[in-house]
């Protein structure tokens, strides 16, 4: 494929000139980029793999390549994705390429799991001037990096009434799900209780702050108080974000409450708390569900379709 002489002094250049940087299709160089370790030791490929994000300015390239560089995870190309982050250098001429490129680096950057990062990924984050696609990508690498250290921030962003983006809101309330701390409970659902105007709008918001309340796994009571007031909410989608929320806790009450979503206007959200219920206590409501004729046709034909699958196992 490649006719490289390995040297004690990589010559960068030449390296990519052999990888057909700027001859062949994006698609080839990433090919030939990544058949360099068949050629190189590691620590060549990380000096390599270093000099392609200071000096490749190609976006297809660059856009496919920066998800290839989390199989090394060295500091030193840790180091580089913060920086084209952070707009050290001009990695990129188009803006909207730049911009899709440093949240590709965001993303690369959360499967470090390097606490040490969440400065940068905050300052990105809370810059209200900043791209809204760069803001998301910070939300959600903070979540998955997992440090104590950003929850007030997302929480912050959470709750500003200021933040004109609700996709970033959303981002840092799915966040704040994932990092699991407790301390996120009691702001998540003093903005709940706020019932705010945006609300209306927005329900996929109030859908990710449901969720994220089920995430945490609490016995707190006012979360309770959300999760059964989510189940007569206006959306279909919070709805089903309820059950979910409410199947996977501990509440003694979960069960009960569920079981009111049965005679829910929407056949989604029937189904979904027919088969939450099925998940919690197995084939006895599917039973009650068939024998009784309280039950609508269209509750009858999903039990009867859960039932038979569940028979189908058992033999």
């Amino acid at each position: 494929m490649l006719n490289l002489v390995v040297n004690k002094v990589l010559d960068f250049s030449v390296i990519l000139e052999e990888c057909g940087l700027g001859r062949e299709a994006p698609q080839s160089v990433i090919k030939n980029i990544a058949n360099l370790a068949e050629f190189y030791t590691k620590e060549e490929i990380i000096e390599i793999y270093n000099y392609i994000l200071n000096n490749v300015k190609d976006y297809d390239i660059l856009i496919n390549f920066i998800p290839m560089t989390e199989d090394y995870k060295a500091p030193s190309i840790l180091s580089s994705l913060l920086e084209i982050l952070l707009l050290k250098f001009s990695i990129c001429d188009d803006a909207d390429n730049l911009i899709s490129i440093r949240a590709m680096c965001a993303k690369a950057i959360s499967n470090y799991k390097d606490t040490s990062t969440v400065g940068a990924l905050l300052y990105c984050l809370n810059n209200k001037n900043e791209n809204y696609k760069v803001r998301l990508a910070c939300a959600d690498a903070l979540g998955r990096i997992g440090d104590r250290y950003a929850v007030k921030p997302l929480i912050d962003v959470v709750n500003d009434e200021d933040e004109k983006s609700v996709y970033v809101k959303e981002s840092a309330t799915f966040a704040l799900g994932l990092l699991g701390d407790t301390s996120a409970i009691d702001p998540l659902v003093a903005i709940m209780e706020k019932k705010q105007n945006l609300w209306d709008k927005f329900s996929f918001l109030k859908e990710k702050i449901v969720e994220a309340l089920g995430r945490l796994n609490t016995n707190n009571l006012r979360v309770l108080k959300v999760l059964k007031d989510s189940l007569m909410d206006s959306s279909p989608i919070v709805r089903i974000s309820a059950i979910e929320a409410l199947m996977n806790s501990e509440y003694e009450e979960a069960y009960e409450l569920i079981k009111t979503a049965l005679d829910d206007s929407d056949e989604e959200v029937k189904r979904n708390a027919l088969t939450a219920l099925y998940n919690m206590r197995g084939r006895d409501i599917l039973d009650e569900i068939i024998s009784l004729p309280s039950y609508c046709r269209f509750l009858k034909q999903e039990a009867q379709e859960l039932l038979d699958e569940y028979e189908a196992e058992d033999e």
